[in-house]
């Protein structure tokens, strides 16, 4: 079995930015939404829920995809990025 140095450069290596899903979310009609980078529907609409729900919501349904989420605030802005799973993060950040 590889050292844990190993695993993680295997792992930091099988994902790359460029082959991160990315997705957004954000606020539309009073709800927040996760949508593709790219697409004009959205992947899944979280009626109801607040915005720390649907972070954990997207967080359990991204957690092995080799993503990346980007989260907006209700202006549109964004806030933050994830990247999931968090061994995939380009970055040594805390972040």
């Amino acid at each position: 079995m590889p050292s844990s140095g190993v695993f993680t450069y295997i792992l930091k290596n099988k994902y790359n930015m460029s082959n991160l899903t990315q997705y957004h979310l954000v606020y539309v009609n009073e709800n927040w939404t996760l949508k593709r980078a790219g697409a004009e529907r959205a992947t899944e609409i979280f009626y109801g829920k607040t915005k720390e729900e649907a972070i954990r919501l997207c967080s359990q349904r991204l957690q092995n995809s080799g993503s990346s989420l980007r989260i907006h605030n209700k202006n549109g802005q964004i806030e933050e990025e994830r990247t999931y799973p968090r061994s995939a993060d380009p970055r040594s950040s805390r972040g």
